[in-house]
């Protein structure tokens, strides 16, 4: 947050001003204006610009906490229009985007994403389907088209995906929303009978028709791929359905298109000055239906790998829903790993409090249910440490070693598959959305997803630091490329 700079456009009427942030995650002008107008109200109780003419600048030396927390929580989410994010290291400059693994029928600048949301439908002015941040007791699945930028042919696409340093970067944008089906409304109905407990017929004769649909629908996007894998993306706080669209097009995208990419949209974005709180009441409300998609996948024999990427508040969402799927396996003894078949469970920028961490995650286990956990972590995440300031607990996207005891640094010692990584070269002016915007995350992620390479090994040459935490220096992973 140091040095960075504010730009004010106007007079003393808050809701007409435009804010511009310079070298920032977001535009300011992008945001709704009841945002804008929480955010000057309060830097000018917090940290006043003083006169406030037309265009003038100031810098913003060492803010204070309510500083950084007004800024991080209500600039999250803000941008209006998406860019294709920077260009992975590991691609940038003569790497290479891998243009041979692409599916012929995926070469496009078009990205069809399968979606599942409980986000409640809306109908627009004009008569199309969106997503907003109501909720909706039943769970409908359909194709959102993404486009990576105004009629770019395939080969201009490539060109920008191998160069470090482009003029200019596309805008992404979702251009239809297409619902294919809807799942019943929960809780379901149902029956008891000689004390157990059983589904009404006709409620799950209806689901069963539902899944059959979604079966269909996502076996014909895995022939199409050639790949029998799904990539589920889980968005965190204030994230619209349209910006967590886009941003799983882009990363689908830079992983050479392969599987199919699968948006799981919760209600999220509800905006205002206490919209963190009421999206961790939907990020609550959605738990049930993550964890019936989770199984539902699971029971598809044709899926023969899923990798997960959570950020932020999504991050509780999903190891929540997981926590209590793997004991439900292991009560029924079952292997969580062999049923559920998650190869990946990637971690962007936790949301979460490490303490609950110990308790709820730590303390059931739940490493050995995954073929790898990869948590990234940073202090250049000014979201995280806001949350921090709010809620009184270090978050697990910021954790260090030397936050564990003795008891954690025991289970670290046996457990080998779960790996921290603690991201260095974070410049973006709030820092929440590195997974995306800095190319060296960007490309461990693709490395860690494409062949399930391990931290240290030449494909992810990582620092190490003790037990299971290891450095990103700035520019991986350099010579590997």
């Amino acid at each position: 947050m140091t040095g960075a700079t504010i730009k004010w456009e106007g007079q003393a009427d808050y809701k007409k001003m435009r804010v511009y942030a310079i070298g920032s995650d977001s535009l300011l002008s992008g945001c709704g204006s009841d945002k804008i107008a929480n955010l000057l109200i309060l830097l000018e109780h917090g940290n006043s610009p003083g006169t406030r003419g037309n265009r003038e600048e100031r810098t913003m030396k060492s803010p204070g906490p309510v500083t950084v927390f007004l800024l991080a929580l209500l600039l999250v989410g803000c941008a209006s229009t998406l860019e294709l994010m920077p260009t992975p290291n590991i691609y940038a400059d003569g790497g290479g985007y891998p243009e041979s693994s692409v599916a012929p029928g995926l070469k496009s600048s078009e990205v069809d994403l399968l979606f599942v949301t409980d986000r409640a439908p809306e109908t627009s002015a004009d008569g199309t389907l969106e997503y907003g941040f109501g909720r909706s007791a039943s769970v409908g699945f359909g194709s959102a088209i993404v486009e990576i930028g105004n009629g770019l042919t395939w080969q201009e696409l490539v060109e920008m995906s191998e160069t470090s340093s482009r003029s200019t970067s596309p805008a992404i944008r979702v251009t239809s929303r297409t619902e294919l089906d809807r799942f019943p409304p929960t809780p379901h109905a149902f029956l008891v009978v000689d004390g157990r407990v059983k589904e009404d017929p006709e409620v799950q004769a209806e689901y069963d028709r539902v899944a059959s649909q979604f079966r269909q629908e996502l076996g014909r996007r895995m022939a199409r791929s050639g790949y029998s894998e799904v990539h589920i993306f889980v968005h965190g706080f204030d994230n619209s359905f349209d910006w967590a669209a886009g941003s799983l097009a882009e990363l689908w995208h830079f992983l050479g298109r392969r599987g199919v990419p699968l948006l799981y949209s919760w209600p999220a974005g509800s905006g205002g000055l206490f919209g963190y709180f009421v999206d961790r009441e939907s990020g609550e409300f959605t738990i049930y239906h993550l964890k019936n998609l989770i199984r539902l996948l699971a029971s598809f024999p044709e899926v023969e790998r899923i990798n997960i990427l959570a950020h932020s508040r999504g991050t509780a969402v999903t190891t929540t829903a997981l926590r209590e799927l793997i004991i439900e396996a292991r009560a029924a003894g079952l292997s969580p790993y062999e049923l559920y078949r998650i190869e990946n469970l990637i971690l962007a920028a936790p949301d979460l409090d490490f303490d609950v961490v110990r308790q709820r995650l730590l303390a059931e286990k739940i490493g050995p249910a995954f073929g790898q956990i990869t948590v990234y972590t940073t202090d250049a995440d000014k979201a995280l440490g806001a949350s921090e300031t709010l809620m009184s607990g270090t978050r697990f996207g910021r954790v260090r070693a030397t936050d564990l005891g003795e008891q954690e640094q025991a289970i670290f010692k046996i457990v080998k598959n779960v790996a921290f990584i603690d991201v260095h070269g974070v410049q973006t002016f709030i820092g929440h959305a590195y997974y995306l915007d800095n190319p060296s995350t960007s490309s461990d992620i693709i490395r860690v997803i494409d062949a399930g390479h391990k931290p240290g090994s030449p494909e992810r040459p990582l620092e190490h630091r003790m037990l299971n935490f290891w450095d990103m220096p700035v520019g991986y992973p350099g010579s590997t490329n």
